[in-house]
């Protein structure tokens, strides 16, 4: 049984007469989604640390991501899909950093490249590094080491391709109904503040002056 015909037997698909078969091919509209968006990653040149080394030698001829159809790295957000955060995050970088991802184009995808940005690495608990970069924004591959080799970095590649193949369109964040606020800038101060819950932290004394 070939895989068109699994398909078919899945979802219902009409059956195709045997003198088409060579030529026509029945699938759905999920699965051609996913096929292109495996194909037109965009990600965005961007780096913080050490492990943007590794992502740069990721993107070089020895491992060539000119392979997945992302070889070229945009320097502006808006024509970006794709953010890999490989290096330290620190609290003076967080609210950029979250302002360059509600910048960047739907339906976007986070890869969390090495121990500091998965969870801060050896400067955890430091007084200026922010604990995982999934405090901030959402996160949808974990790339664990430190660094990691480019090798870890193409695995991670194929874990947000693989994930594709399961997703629906109706499902993504992108196309769900409502206007997207985006992520809430954080404050730059000792614990990150959240400006959206700034009215609920002052107190009536503050609020009188």
């Amino acid at each position: 049984m070939t895989r068109s015909t699994r398909l078919q037997d899945q979802i219902n698909l009409p059956e195709i007469p045997p003198e088409l078969q060579s030529s026509v091919k029945m699938t759905t509209l999920d699965r051609v989604y996913a096929w292109s968006r495996k194909r037109s990653l965009w990600p965005m040149l961007f780096g913080l640390a050490c492990c943007a080394f590794e992502m740069i030698a990721t993107a070089a001829s020895r491992y060539d991501t000119a392979r997945f159809g992302m070889e070229i790295m945009r320097a502006s957000p808006r024509q970006a899909d794709l953010m890999i955060v490989n290096g330290t995050v620190t609290k003076k970088m967080a609210p950029l950093l979250v302002r360059l991802y509600n910048q960047m184009a739907e339906p976007k995808y986070v890869i969390a490249m090495g121990a500091c940005a998965i969870s801060g690495g050896p400067f955890k608990e430091g007084y200026n590094v922010v604990s995982g970069v999934d405090r901030l924004i959402p996160v949808d591959v974990y790339v664990p080491g430190c660094p990691p080799r480019p090798e870890a970095l193409i695995q991670g590649i194929l874990a947000l391709h693989a994930r594709f193949e399961h997703e629906s369109i109706k499902d993504i964040r992108a196309f769900q109904p409502g206007e997207d606020e985006g992520v809430p800038e954080p404050i730059l101060g000792p614990d990150l503040i959240n400006w959206r819950d700034l009215e609920g932290l002052v107190g009536p004394k503050d609020k009188d002056v």
